[in-house]
């Protein structure tokens, strides 16, 4: 069973539904609203627990009723939470999310999700030290994000870098990771509107673009590499990300080729986007092998 540990955000998602996406000013009625367990990191943690890896979460909730339903969730998805703790006196981590017009906007509130310190992390290190891979996002602090970076460096643990939301990362960060996945916009923030393909070439097997619907690009060393995607009717396409990236961990930890864990992850992002929520969605690994 591979071992994965994904260090980053847990939130609950308030999820509303519209016809139409409201403007600057506007005010428009929705169709419905919910409460989800999300969050980047939490997402990627229950989408390899349900691809069958053994996962790790490190996190911070906060000492809410929000708190603990994200952190019973994550359990009832087989995610080991040992290094899941409340933090006194904050709140939850929470997004909000517009669904409108085929797609999603999210404002983002990271709350406990700050408390990922560096000094947070180590006390996860011997858990890091025994992984096959380590999943990072961005919804934690940028120092926690160079420190894991550094102990997967010291311990020699191949690291994936899912560089969202979009921000410029250091330099040391980029270097250290084994994997970075941004989609198109990402990709354009961390490189600085760099042409996609000067920057694809100078990281070869290594930096691997999504794009959506059309799938995975990447440079193999001697050419680039498109990895097409699976055409499906979306419902919601929360998470489709994240999805994304613990199957292409779960896929590496197995010791899948690049191709065919991007594959894999592929299919895995396609069917997620078939059902309401970010992890409501996520397939069992039934699912996604039987569909390949």
């Amino acid at each position: 069973m591979a071992k994965i540990v994904v260090i980053g955000s847990a939130s609950m998602d308030l999820v509303v539904t519209s016809a139409k996406r409201p403007g600057a000013g506007e005010t428009v009625l929705g169709d419905s609203f919910k409460t989800v367990p999300g969050g980047k990191g939490a997402n990627q943690a229950v989408a390899a627990a349900r691809l069958g890896a053994e996962v790790t979460m490190v996190g911070c909730v906060g000492d809410d009723s929000f708190g603990e339903t994200i952190l019973n969730n994550l359990q009832s998805n087989g995610v080991i939470t040992d290094y899941v703790e409340p933090v006194t006196g904050m709140e939850s981590g929470t997004a909000h999310i517009i669904l409108a017009e085929g797609d999603n906007s999210i404002v983002v509130v990271k709350a406990a999700n700050d408390r990922i310190t560096p000094e947070y992390v180590d006390q996860a290190e011997k858990v890091i030290q025994a992984a096959d891979i380590v999943l990072v996002q961005q919804e934690i602090p940028e120092e926690t994000v160079v420190h894991v970076s550094a102990i997967c460096a010291k311990h020699q643990v191949p690291l994936m870098l899912n560089p969202a939301p979009a921000r410029p990362v250091p330099s040391v960060v980029i270097e250290r990771a084994a994997y970075i996945t941004p989609n198109e916009h990402e990709a354009a923030i961390l490189f600085d509107g760099e042409p996609l393909g000067d920057v694809l070439r100078r990281y070869p097997n290594k930096l691997i673009v999504t794009e959506g619907k059309k799938g995975v690009r990447y440079f193999d060393g001697m050419q680039e590499v498109v990895v097409t995607g699976y055409k499906v009717e979306a419902v919601d396409t929360t998470g489709a990300g994240d999805t994304f990236n613990g199957a292409f961990a779960v896929a590496l930890a197995e010791g899948k080729s690049l191709t065919d864990s991007l594959r894999f992850a592929n299919r895995a992002a396609s069917l997620s986007v078939m059902k309401f929520g970010a992890q409501g969605g996520m397939p069992t690994r039934l699912e996604v092998e039987g569909s390949l």
